[in-house]
């Protein structure tokens, strides 16, 4: 995926759409870190993109669409069983559902890349970055799977992150408002509850992994609040009343407390909208 200092053979949003389309996850994963590394080093392909026309996929592509392995089973997520983490075996469920959320994670942040056209010139490089942390966090995951006798694709896995990608494939605010700062957001509550089992369990190196993954999805979900706030304010939307009127159209999952309030506070959720979440909107 790496390229030379010459001018791209294709587009910014057109490589995002083939590392998306990239079935095998270490490649995939390599894709989008090379990606990101290579629109550093070419800060004028950000602006093309942003100037660049809707794409169109093939037959083939949409059929492709996403890359992803033969394995993991995709189930129902009431039918992916819950495991102690304090079995070998149940730790490594658990860390190979939090790696196949990684894995999701790259897709979501390529799709908002070759999607979504007519945005500034800051939303393509902020969704580049976003695909390779979440790059970095899947290898760092599997390869700590792997040292636990497992892999990627051992255990069944859902699919209910990409399958909030498709709902709003063809609504931006709803993407923005429903994938990383919803479904996205829910990591900044869960990882401490998690790693407070992994640190009891006795797996300090997963503990470590999500103290990076943890810092980064901070980050991550600040630009899902940063595109949502900016969508807003371009079309004259009060962004706490829209949001619960996206969750019932979209069917997303309503949040419950106890909630990460630093880390949410951090990655950009206003007071009025903590109000809301906790039910204290009046």
């Amino acid at each position: 995926m790496s390229v030379t200092a010459t001018a791209p053979p294709r587009s910014l949003r057109r490589l995002a759409l083939a590392a998306l389309l990239q079935a095998d996850p270490a490649l995939k994963a390599q894709a989008a870190r090379a990606l990101h590394d290579d629109a550093l080093a070419h800060p004028g392909w950000a602006a093309e993109a942003a100037t660049e026309g809707a794409l169109t996929l093939g037959e083939a592509e949409s059929e492709a669409l996403p890359g992803r392995p033969a394995r993991p089973a995709l189930v129902p997520a009431k039918d992916v069983p819950t495991r102690s983490p304090f079995t070998p075996e149940g730790r490594a469920a658990l860390l190979h559902a939090i790696c196949h959320i990684e894995f999701n994670a790259i897709n979501l942040a390529l799709d908002a890349v070759w999607r979504f056209d007519g945005m500034p010139a800051d939303f393509y490089t902020d969704w580049l970055r976003v695909a390779s942390e979440e790059a970095l966090h899947f290898t760092l995951l599997r390869k700590h799977l792997q040292g636990l006798n497992h892999d990627y694709g051992d255990f069944d896995a859902h699919n209910g992150l990409w399958a909030m990608c498709e709902r709003t494939a063809h609504d931006i605010l709803a993407r923005m408002a429903l994938v990383p700062r919803t479904l996205e957001a829910r990591g900044l509550d869960a990882t401490p509850p998690i790693q407070a089992k992994l640190r009891k369990a006795g797996d300090e190196a997963a503990v470590s992994i999500l103290d990076i993954i943890l810092r980064d999805e901070v980050g991550h979900v600040a630009i899902g609040n940063r595109w949502f706030h900016h969508l807003c304010q371009q079309r004259d939307i009060d962004p706490v009343v829209v949001y619960p009127e996206l969750v019932i159209r979209y069917e997303a999952p309503r949040l419950k407390p106890p909630y990460n309030m630093e880390a949410r506070l951090k990655a950009g959720f206003t007071d009025a909208e903590m109000r809301f979440l906790l039910g204290e909107d009046g």
